[in-house]
């Protein structure tokens, strides 16, 4: 038996894709009973993007995936996971179509749903699979179509959800530049997030969630960092999970986030995409030349489960 190791990963390139069709917050009180400064005041979005009819999961992972691979300099990984939950189909899954479409040679193909967080966990089981020499390289990508299970009757919900997705590259690295994640559950909050019914819609405890990011998340938030060897003064940019801007900018100041870390915002101009929310923001601030290479960023992702999930790791360089 072979003892090499492979002792961990670095990420090496971003990508993302989002429908064109933009919903205004105006265009939204055409709707349902609500106003751009109502939705802006408790939520922070001006607008969202929605798919249309040929752009399905599969396709914007797909594109996504292919942004990411050409910023790494790569042609195929020898694993893909695809983090989702609104996935339409059971099988083929998305993983393998969007292997199949990039015309990779024969990567393990995975999906997963842990919802908002599932970029994070994602990460995690790419990074141990190089870790452990079961994979050399790594495509993860969170696609979501929330438009799919949204009631746009329902103001409390309509507002927030959107379609889009993110993706990065991991490849093996002497120099690791993926820490191990810290990840859990709230098991009482289990129902906090929930799509179900005929037809299946998104619902949420709002209220519920809000304060648990408030007064809950931030020990887990710092255990990462901790667990990266590292303090919130050696982060650089700042990704959490694209819930609510009134919900990000809290958390951020009460773990000492500065004007001088780049926080991703996207959920103003992207809405809410679930698992998403944490590459799409990243890569857009990339490739808009926004992050710095070699950077430190600290991921954390939170909601459906209800699961949460967070690590540190360096920009490509």
């Amino acid at each position: 038996m072979s003892e090499q190791v492979l002792r961990g990963s670095q990420l090496t390139g971003f990508g993302h894709y989002q429908p064109e069709r933009v919903l205004t917050n105006d265009e939204l009180a055409t709707m349902v009973d609500t106003t751009d400064e109502w939705i802006r005041t408790r939520t922070g979005i001006r607008e969202r993007h929605i798919a249309n009819e040929t752009e399905t999961v599969a396709s914007m992972a797909t594109e996504a995936a292919r942004m990411a691979l050409k910023d790494a300099g790569l042609e195929s990984v020898s694993l893909v996971i695809v983090a989702s939950t609104t996935l339409s189909d059971r099988t083929p899954f998305t993983a393998a179509r969007v292997a199949d479409a990039l015309g990779m040679p024969g990567p393990a193909v995975i999906d997963i749903n842990t919802a908002c967080s599932g970029f994070e966990h994602a990460v995690a089981l790419a990074d141990q699979a190089i870790r452990s020499g079961s994979a050399d390289s790594a495509l993860v990508i969170g696609a979501e179509r929330l438009s799919d299970v949204t009631d746009w009757s329902d103001r409390r919900t309509c507002i927030l959800t959107a379609d889009g997705a993110g993706a990065a590259v991991l490849v093996a690295s002497d120099d690791p530049g993926v820490s191990p994640v810290v990840w859990g559950s709230v098991p009482g909050m289990t129902n906090a997030v929930v799509i179900s019914g005929e037809p299946e819609y998104f619902s949420q405890d709002g209220q519920g969630i809000m304060r648990w990011a408030l007064t809950k998340a931030a020990p887990h938030v710092r255990r990462a960092l901790d667990v990266a060897g590292v303090t919130i003064d050696d982060i650089d940019v700042v990704a959490f999970h694209q819930a609510n801007l009134r919900l990000i900018e809290p958390l951020a100041k009460s773990i000492g986030v500065s004007e001088r870390h780049v926080l991703i915002h996207d959920i103003e101009e992207s809405g809410n995409t679930s698992a998403a929310s944490v590459p799409l923001g990243l890569s857009k601030a990339w490739h808009r030349g926004e992050l710095p290479r070699g950077g430190r960023a600290l991921l954390f992702g939170f909601g459906g489960g209800f699961a949460f999930a967070g690590q540190v790791v360096r920009l490509p360089v």
